[in-house]
């Protein structure tokens, strides 16, 4: 099985039910004295695309082996798509989006 690079975003009450209605509450991990965290799965190639996209952000090699330092909207926005699309599978669109669109697609709703 292929090495999976995660990006982390931590899940409030609201947002938790949200993602219980889309089918998606059981893939949350506990962490934290309770707190939940849901985990987007990334491959090695858009790993490397979100770090060119995001040079602010960091690849976590020594402990989580996790993406790390994202904004606030680039979490807000793959929180949005999985509860939308119903799945976590969806970092090869966030990706193409952004490339293709730049700031544009952070305004544009997802159908």
């Amino acid at each position: 099985m292929a090495e999976t690079f995660p990006i982390n975003i931590w899940i409030n009450e609201e947002r938790f039910k949200a993602l219980q209605e889309a089918g998606l509450g059981g893939l949350l991990k506990e962490e934290l004295a309770g707190m939940k965290v849901l985990i987007v799965p990334c491959n090695e190639a858009q790993r490397d695309k979100v770090l060119k996209l995001f040079p602010m952000a960091k690849y976590d090699a020594a402990t989580t082996k996790s993406i790390e330092l994202l904004p606030k909207y680039v979490k807000d926005k793959l929180y949005e798509m999985a509860v939308k699309r119903k799945t976590l599978n969806m970092m090869d669109e966030f990706v193409a989006g952004f490339a293709k669109a730049g700031d544009a697609f952070w305004n544009q709703d997802i159908a």
